[in-house]
C-alpha cells in the first residue's frame, strides 16, 4: 500500500515505562489504563485539517527498548515531527532521550525546521518527582525545542501537546478541527499563518 504524501507524521520517542503510549491513546481515544503494556510499534491515525483540505496525522508510537534500531532509524528517516517523553519521576528517562535526539539531529541534518516537543510526562505524580520544571525547561532550550509537562492519566496538557506541536510546523497550515466550526478564538489564531489549534 503505497503511503499518501499527504499523511503527516508524528513519531513519540522515549524510555520504556514514560507513558508514550498513555499519552497517544488519551489523545487518539480519549482513554487510560494503569497497567504498563511494553510496545514493539503501533501506529494511530486521525484526519485532521491541512491546507484547507485533509490529511491524516499518524502518530508512530515507538518501543521504549533499544533493540530495535533499524526501526527507529526508520521511524526518524519517516517522520515529519517528534515528541521525547521523560518521566517527570525518573531523571534516567530523561538522560536515555539524549541519544535518540542526536539520531534525529544526525538522520535530519538540522532540527530547525522540524516540530520537536520534549515532554516531561507523569506530572500528576509530583511526590515522585525527581526532573523539576526547569530542567526539562533548560534541556528543550539546548535542543532548540518546545517544553510541556503532561499526565496521560490526569489528561492534562494532552490535546495542547499535539496542538502545539502542530503549531510548530511552518510548511503547512494544520488544525485538530475539520468540521468547520470556528470559534473566536479560533477565528483569531487562523489569522496567524501558520498556527494551529484543536476544538
Amino acid at each position: 500500500m503505497p503511503e499518501q504524501s499527504n499523511d503527516y507524521r508524528v513519531v513519540v520517542f522515549g524510555a520504556g515505562g514514560v507513558g508514550k503510549s498513555s499519552l497517544v491513546l488519551r489523545f487518539v481515544k480519549g482513554t487510560f489504563r494503569d497497567t504498563y503494556i511494553p510496545t514493539v510499534e503501533d501506529t494511530y491515525r486521525q484526519v485532521i485539517s491541512c491546507d484547507k483540505s485533509v490529511c491524516t496525522l499518524q502518530i508512530t508510537d515507538t518501543t521504549g527498548s533499544h533493540q530495535f534500531p533499524a526501526m527507529q532509524r526508520l521511524s526518524i528517516s519517516k517522520g515529519h515531527a517528534f515528541i521525547l517523553v521523560y518521566s517527570i519521576t525518573s531523571r534516567q528517562s530523561l538522560e536515555e532521550l539524549k541519544p535518540i535526539y542526536q539520531q534525529v539531529l544526525a538522520i535530519k541534518g538540522s532540527v530547525e525546521s522540524i516540530p520537536i516537543m520534549l515532554v516531561g510526562n507523569k506530572s500528576d505524580e509530583t511526590a515522585q518527582r525527581e526532573v523539576e520544571t526547569k530542567e526539562g525547561e533548560a534541556q528543550a532550550g539546548a535542543w532548540k525545542c518546545a517544553f510541556m509537562e503532561t499526565s496521560a492519566k490526569m489528561n492534562s496538557n494532552v490535546k495542547e501537546l499535539f496542538q502545539e506541536l502542530l503549531s510548530l510546523e511552518k510548511k503547512r497550515d494544520m488544525s485538530l478541527s475539520i468540521d468547520g466550526k470556528r470559534s473566536g478564538k479560533q477565528k483569531r489564531a487562523d489569522k496567524l499563518k501558520g498556527k494551529c489549534s484543536l476544538m
